[in-house]
């Protein structure tokens, strides 16, 4: 099984509005992490949840939950 990649697109809340780019773009930098590879060809969703910041978990749980129906399908 190839593990889920979190891209930009999957940095929703739950009411469904984007992460604020100011702050997404910060907590990539704090991270070590740049926007332009999430924007391009995302990260891992196991490098995300390891940040353990919350919004990172709903990404990585939203990349997931989308991999999962593709799979399905």
């Amino acid at each position: 099984m190839n593990e889920p990649v979190v891209l930009l697109r999957h940095c929703v809340g739950v009411d469904g509005q984007p992460y604020c780019a100011r702050g997404l773009r910060e907590f990539m930098r704090r991270h070590g992490m740049d926007v332009r590879v999430l924007a391009r060809q995302g990260y891992p969703a196991s490098v995300i949840e390891a940040t353990g910041d919350a919004m990172a978990q709903r990404a990585a749980g939203n990349a997931r939950a989308e991999h999962e129906t593709a799979r399905a399908e």
